[in-house]
This record gives C-alpha cells, sequence and structure tokens, in this order.
C-alpha cells in the first residue's frame, strides 16, 4: 500500500467510527451514500421505495462529484429534488480505485460538514 492509501484507509477507519458512535453500527459505502442523500435532499419518510433509495444515492454521488468539478447542481424539479449535470467525464479505473476515490470525496464532504 503506498502512504496515499494508508492515509485515506486510516481518515476512513475514523471516519467509521464516529458514525458508529453515532448510528451503533458500521456503515458500508452504500449506506453513507444514501445518508448523505438524505442529508442533501432532506428526504425523510418511514417507508423508503428501492427507487428512492437509488435516487437518493446518485444525488449523493453527482454532490460528492461536484466538489471535483465532474457534476453541477442544475437545480431542482417541483418536489425540490436537485438535478446535475455533467460536466467532465469520469475517469477510467479498476473497480477497487473507484471505491477510494468515492471514499476519499465522502471524507471531505464530512470534513466540509464539520464531522
Amino acid at each position: 500500500m503506498t502512504n496515499a492509501s494508508l492515509d485515506l484507509q486510516q481518515r476512513w477507519w475514523n471516519l467509521e467510527a464516529k458514525l458508529v458512535e453515532r448510528f451503533g453500527k458500521k456503515p458500508d459505502v452504500e449506506t453513507i451514500l444514501f445518508l448523505i442523500g438524505m442529508q442533501e435532499t432532506g428526504f425523510v419518510q418511514e417507508k423508503i421505495t428501492k427507487e428512492q433509495k437509488q435516487d437518493l444515492m446518485h444525488v449523493a454521488v453527482c454532490t460528492l462529484l461536484s466538489s471535483s468539478g465532474f457534476y453541477s447542481l442544475s437545480g431542482h424539479d417541483e418536489e425540490g429534488w436537485p438535478h446535475f449535470e455533467q460536466r467532465k467525464a469520469l475517469p477510467e479505473m479498476p473497480l477497487y480505485e473507484q471505491e477510494n476515490f468515492l471514499k476519499d470525496h465522502i471524507l471531505l464532504y464530512f470534513e466540509q460538514q464539520g464531522l
């Protein structure tokens, strides 16, 4: 492992520990994306459909990657959901690098949110 990936892993473990304190169990990346989507949309209801969950995770990914200029917010629909426009192509990378790319953006998001 490189120093950069070791640093990413350590920061990730620190975030997981904070989320375990808050929620009582360790969330996976999908759960964290779901939580970010809920945070960004304010969408909270008792029963959430699979499609709504996917929409929330999509909002999260677009929000996260907008900090690197891949997406920008183009507006909100009549229900208040944010819509994004892709600004540049995502880099081609193997699956494990994609996960680290996303984790890095999640860590940045939580730093910006003051966690």
